[in-house]
């Protein structure tokens, strides 16, 4: 097996995980027909902290971005609030009124902040190991912006060195569109940008499957 990829500046690179907050009948939905919600609940916990795991094992700073405000967390969101607290990462909320604004958002405010490249995440994408990680942030010495494409035509992670008014908006989310809608939504708008390999998430039941198999592995 070849030896992983070394990510050049770990200081330098943000990494920011998206969440939805662990809501029994809200979160993995179409896991639910076959695990129920309780068991697609679960399912989220795993994926949100095996995602965390990931990131934190990184060395780069890493900040975790809930999907809204709420008053009184939900009980479920214990572990993942220990986890964030034990490995000191930074904890927020995402701002914007769709997903495409959250996350150019999270991205800009990184890159304010001073550093050179932001990533983000989803919570349902373990397969963005390290190596993928290192992957995307030797694309972003020759791109403004980086996509690590999905099997089902979204993707599992969107970086950059330099933001754009607009440069997420009118994507349908969660559609098999997401992805080629995106680059040509950052060509429109002046931002280059280069796709890795693709990679996969979790949505559908054989995914679960693949997960839990390559945990044990």
């Amino acid at each position: 097996m070849p030896k992983p990829i070394p990510i050049s500046d770990p200081a330098n690179l943000l990494l920011v995980q998206f969440a939805k907050w662990p809501e029994k009948g809200r979160v993995k939905t179409r896991l639910a027909a076959q695990l129920g919600e309780k068991g697609a609940l679960n399912a989220h916990i795993q994926l949100t902290m095996a995602v965390l795991r990931e990131l934190v094992r990184s060395g780069c700073p890493v900040r975790f971005l809930w999907d809204r405000p709420l008053t009184t967390p939900p009980a479920s969101a214990a572990p993942i609030e220990v986890a964030i607290a034990r490995e000191s990462v930074q904890q927020g909320i995402q701002q914007g009124r769709d997903l495409g604004a959250r996350m150019a958002n999270a991205l800009r405010d990184g890159l304010a902040e001073g550093y050179g490249k932001a990533i983000i995440v989803g919570s349902d994408c373990p397969s963005v190991d390290a190596s993928y990680l290192a992957q995307a942030e030797s694309a972003l010495t020759q791109s403004d912006v980086v996509l690590g494409p999905s099997d089902d035509g979204g993707f599992v992670l969107i970086g950059a060195t330099r933001t754009a008014t607009g440069m997420l908006d009118g994507i349908e989310w969660g559609t098999d569109r997401a992805l080629a809608q995106t680059v040509e939504q950052l060509k429109i708008v002046g931002l280059s940008v280069v796709t890795l390999e693709p990679r996969w998430d979790v949505d559908e039941l054989a995914d679960w499957e693949r997960f839990r198999q390559e945990r044990t592995l």
